[in-house]
């Protein structure tokens, strides 16, 4: 199955952009969102694509990282400069 790229809006305000897989929960309450190399969106107003950093890199090395579907209030398709810049990134991280 192929990942689709996408833009959350987590209710702790964070923007992250990721690859994003929906999984099965076992439980009730487990998470159930992969995210796949997932970078923290950051909003600059002096540039029009935003910057991008790891997400919580500073606390794991996991590039793949489990969430649960009621903590995103939006997904959204980014625009394809953003897709660009993340790819950069993201294939880059990868190797």
């Amino acid at each position: 199955m192929e990942q689709e790229i996408k833009v959350l809006v987590l209710q702790s305000g964070e923007i992250i952009i990721s690859q994003v897989e929906e999984v099965a929960a076992l439980d009730m309450g487990d998470p159930n969102c992969k995210l796949i190399a997932p970078y923290l969106l950051k909003i600059n107003s002096e540039s029009v694509v935003p910057t991008l950093d790891p997400w919580l890199a500073q606390i794991t090395d996991d590039s793949e990282i489990m969430i649960c579907s009621d903590k995103i209030i939006t997904i959204v398709e980014p625009h394809k400069s953003v897709i660009d810049e993340y790819l950069k990134r993201a294939i880059t991280t990868d190797d």
